[in-house]
């Protein structure tokens, strides 16, 4: 850790004022801009120096790169020490006290922002998912049986494949240690983001990535979640094997998906590659990476029925093949 760099870095009051921000809540570079009221270049700039001086992590999702605090996710004193310091009341003299008090309330607007972008989105939507939802019981009673099936203790570290708008970190992340929201479509990810805007950056990371090639270490997750997300994989079982790669010893498996059914419309309509799947396929698929099929649960209310699957990993390690190191590299390059 480069002490010179780090505080060379932060004796910028500019840069001081954007990693009190980022200890709030992850910005984009151009949300950094508004509440900062600088350009967009000069606050590249400052953006950069925190990067190169390990205080703050860029990531890119689409055409957008977010910024978040990187101090919390270093292991070693030093830099949890000063993470502590730059959360601390003591932080900032008087002048820029009162300059971070005015940023923050800026940050109301920008969470208003982001909660208008969502809602113009499903206002675009919503005669579509109306007549998806139709199809099956309301999503509050799935909700229900899966944090009654899976919810017996803590989580751990979370991963939730296939994010979507974020709901399943907004219902479980206060029972996990740290959570991952993982889904392929930027646009995805930016209504997450105005889902779990409130809840601590340092106990969440959004992260766009294929569920084909997460961008996480072997046995990393100990809860992993795949809600209503397997019937868009056309080979489901590679994802729930790369799902089984990041999965820990004794780490759960929960799959919420249909049960096997006969509407085709929906290949069409909404891009589904799999129509439903049995309890014999999701064994299968658990079988062969490692977890045993612990608990399963149907729910019927129209013409779809909703399964809930629930796997666990042995205790001992579980040996995978391991795709190439050129392979995993190129994965997470093209995520970061």
């Amino acid at each position: 850790m480069d002490m010179a760099l780090l505080f060379k870095a932060l004796a910028d009051d500019s840069r001081l004022r954007i990693m009190l921000l980022l200890q709030v809540m992850e910005l984009s570079v151009g949300e950094l801009a508004a509440v900062l009221d600088q350009s967009q270049p000069r606050v590249s700039r400052h953006v950069r120096i925190l990067a190169e001086a390990g205080l703050a992590e860029r990531h890119k999702e689409g055409s957008w790169v977010f910024l978040r605090p990187a101090l919390s996710r270093r292991n070693d004193d030093a830099a949890k020490l000063l993470d502590r310091f730059l959360r601390s009341d003591n932080a900032l003299g008087a002048a820029l006290q009162s300059q971070h008090l005015d940023d923050r309330r800026k940050l109301v607007a920008i969470r208003e922002q982001r909660e208008q972008r969502a809602a113009d989105f499903f206002a675009g939507l919503a005669s579509e998912w109306d007549a998806i939802r139709s199809l099956h019981l309301p999503e509050a009673e799935v909700e229900a049986a899966l944090a009654e099936m899976i919810n017996g203790g803590a989580l751990g570290r979370l991963l939730d494949i296939g994010t979507g708008t974020g709901r399943m970190i907004e219902l479980f992340a206060a029972s996990a240690d740290h959570s991952v929201a993982l889904d392929r479509s930027p646009e995805m990810l930016r209504l997450a983001r105005a889902k779990l805007q409130h809840l601590d950056p340092r106990t969440v990371d959004l992260v766009q990535a294929d569920f084909y090639a997460l961008p996480l270490a072997d046995a990393s997750r100990d809860t992993i979640l795949l809600h209503q997300v397997l019937h868009y994989a056309q080979n489901p079982e590679a994802v729930v094997a790369e799902a089984g790669r990041v999965a820990a010893p004794g780490a759960r498996i929960a799959v919420v998906d249909f049960a096997p059914h006969g509407m085709e419309d929906l290949r069409e309509r909404d891009a589904h590659a799999r129509l439903g799947f049995s309890d014999e396929q999701i064994a299968a698929y658990f079988s062969a990476t490692g977890f045993s099929l612990d608990q399963t649960r149907s729910l019927s209310g129209g013409a779809l029925t909703v399964k809930i699957w629930i796997g666990v990993r042995a205790a001992s390690p579980h040996v995978l093949p391991r795709r190439s190191t050129s392979t995993l590299e190129s994965s997470r390059k093209a995520a970061a």
